[in-house]
């Protein structure tokens, strides 16, 4: 018999979901226009929507991404990459071109498009997001796994409902580079604080292989916290943990004979789900936000793509949504 791991429990008051790399939240701008959030790192960027009388074709021979909208193209590639498109139109004999839209789509928008053209995943800064719609508005929706032979998962699965399976479709994969998975109402995540403090406190906590040398330099202590005990600071005023953070990271950058690593945490959402998920048995946690219960989960085996298929019954509707995390064979 299969073992089936509770993990907690998702809402989805819009009937829609973004299941993602939770790590990946900072780049999340809602209803806003990506710019408006935009890090420093990240390049200015343009949309496209592929037009004409061959659209569909042309955007699926291409197959750079999905759909008809192409998504976060950098400024400085807008020349390359239109006349990679036209050269590519011109030796199928397509007739389409791309349109930029006049700023980049919302993310939150980038959801309802990806589900209303039947395009279940988008880019959101080169890193693959699933969308999918239908779901019950009214009911939670309990989230499972179920564990590989040896260790960590073989499939993180959101249940929608108990009707027969009659079929299953592919919805693409999650890139995940922070080894964690964010499943999300679309409409709730407009409410997401990632990176500021929502209290004005936030904690420093390093570890590694000299962490008690630089714990007696720096007088820090244990911070006793369940499935996370590092030595730091808790529940500093803000601007103090950033003084420790920086003097930290001087320390690092000059002292060749200490080897640690640390984090500065502000008290936002994305800390305090994490916070729960370190002290998880099974390393996730939900979370209220924005009038939703947001689910965040670890991997289990860190980074990669995740395959997602949604099983269908036979009135169509979603009855399940599966995240693959690793073969019955690996």
């Amino acid at each position: 018999m299969v073992e089936i791991v509770p993990l907690g429990e998702v809402t989805c008051p819009s009937g829609e979901l973004a299941l993602m790399d939770g790590g990946y939240l900072g780049l999340w701008s809602g209803d806003r226009v990506p710019d408006d959030v935009r890090r420093p790192d990240v390049p200015l960027a343009v949309d496209f929507e592929v037009v004409g009388r061959d659209a569909d074709a042309a955007a699926r021979s291409f197959g750079r991404q999905s759909g008809r909208t192409v998504y976060d193209i950098p400024q400085d590639a807008v020349a390359e990459f239109a006349s990679l498109f036209d050269d590519h139109c011109r030796e199928r004999g397509h007739q389409a071109s791309l349109r930029s839209f006049p700023r980049q789509v919302p993310h939150r928008d980038r959801v309802r498009r990806a589900i209303a053209g039947a395009d279940p995943d988008f880019l959101i800064s080169g890193v693959p997001v699933i969308a999918i719609g239908g779901l019950p508005t009214d009911r939670p929706l309990p989230v499972t796994a179920t564990p590989h032979g040896d260790w960590g998962w073989m499939h993180i699965r959101i249940v929608v409902s108990d009707e027969p399976v009659v079929g299953t479709r592919s919805l693409g994969r999650i890139g995940v580079d922070y080894a964690r998975f964010v499943v999300a109402d679309a409409d709730a995540l407009n409410a997401w604080i990632h990176d500021d403090t929502i209290d004005g406190l936030a904690d420093v906590v390093f570890w590694g292989r000299h962490e008690t040398e630089i714990a007696a330099e720096f007088g820090a202590t244990r911070t006793g916290t369940p499935g996370d005990d590092h030595y730091g600071w808790l529940n500093l005023p803000v601007r103090e943990a950033y003084a420790k953070a920086v003097a930290l990271n001087d320390r690092r950058r000059t002292a060749s004979d200490r080897k640690f690593a640390f984090d500065l945490r502000p008290h936002s959402h994305h800390w305090r789900v994490m916070a729960d998920v370190r002290a998880s048995e099974n390393e996730a946690a939900s979370i209220d936000v924005g009038g939703a219960r947001i689910m965040f989960a670890m991997t289990s085996i860190g980074d990669g793509f995740f395959p997602v298929h949604v099983e269908l019954d036979a009135a169509g509707a979603p009855a399940a949504i599966e995240v693959t995390i690793r073969g019955a064979e690996d």
